[in-house]
């Protein structure tokens, strides 16, 4: 049986799990829906979550956090790579195939740094990743044929790749609010850089509060809770768990966007969900 720090890890990958599934929705909607310009949705959310952790800083009355280190320096480098392709590549990417792309590229990233670090990997976890990752492809890979836009799967391999560093770098995070404040804050003129990439996109009022929300709590609480749960997992279950970000994105797709539930949703997401469970009682 689970004991209880157990529990309390699940929920707060659950919870941690949901705000990046979330992240996917609200960029759809900012994106695609509201027609908002990729890189202008990215800054705007930049700039909101940097806005709210730097406040949360303010609020708990502490040192505020050195910027100019090179783990700063790395964490900012990989939010923003982070943020520019992942914006980038819903120009031309469908959900489900992108999705795939990214928590793909993250999952080989990770177990990948961890085997050749030397860690120790129990079965069991390795277990839990076949599984899960094998509901992933369930859910997203292709039924039939379709052409892959290159540009836009290179921009998620960025984007996977800056994000599976982001999550390496975190396991050594003791400060996760003032890491992530710092790292927002740093990222923000990375991303500002990135402007003139795209063409210009609509400013509606819908486009720039969906990019609000994807910053300020969905992202920027987000991040910050993710780097708080990362020092007390592996490397690798901390992969494995978020292979579920897709199948939650595309429940929340089926509930909020009348997107339909079909019986190959229903099995993927029974085999991730199932990977985790096996995967999370392997302690550290």
């Amino acid at each position: 049986m689970w004991d209880s720090d157990v529990i309390r890890i699940f929920v707060l990958l659950v919870v941690t799990m949901s705000a990046f599934a979330a992240n996917s929705v609200l960029t759809r909607l900012g994106v695609a829906r509201y027609g908002m310009d990729p890189m202008d949705f990215a800054a705007i959310r930049v700039a909101a979550g940097g806005l709210m952790l730097w406040a949360l800083i303010g609020l708990r009355g502490t040192a505020r956090p050195a910027l100019w280190s090179g783990r700063r320096i790395a964490g900012a480098g990989c939010l923003a790579g982070y943020m520019i392709g992942f914006s980038w590549a819903y120009l031309s990417l469908e959900a489900g195939i992108g999705a795939l792309i990214l928590f793909g590229v993250i999952q080989v990233v990770i177990f990948g740094w961890s085997v050749a670090a030397g860690q120790a990997i129990p079965p069991r976890r390795w277990l839990g990743a076949l599984v899960a990752f094998g509901g992933l492809c369930v859910l997203l890979w292709p039924s039939g044929a379709q052409a892959l836009p290159w540009g836009g799967a290179s921009a998620m391999i960025i984007a996977g790749l800056a994000w599976a560093g982001y999550t390496l770098l975190g396991g050594r995070e003791p400060d996760a609010l003032g890491a992530s404040a710092a790292n927002f804050l740093l990222c923000l003129p990375l991303v500002l850089l990135a402007l003139p990439l795209s063409d210009a996109g609509q400013l509606s009022a819908a486009g720039i509060t969906t990019a609000v929300i994807a910053g300020a709590i969905t992202s920027g609480l987000g991040y910050a809770l993710w780097y708080r749960v990362l020092p007390q997992i592996a490397a690798t279950l901390a992969g494995i768990a978020q292979l579920s970000v897709p199948v939650l994105t595309v429940v929340a797709g089926a509930l909020l966007l009348a997107e339909p539930v079909t019986a190959r949703l229903i099995l993927a997401g029974l085999l991730v969900l199932g990977g985790i469970a096996i995967a999370l009682p392997a302690r550290r």
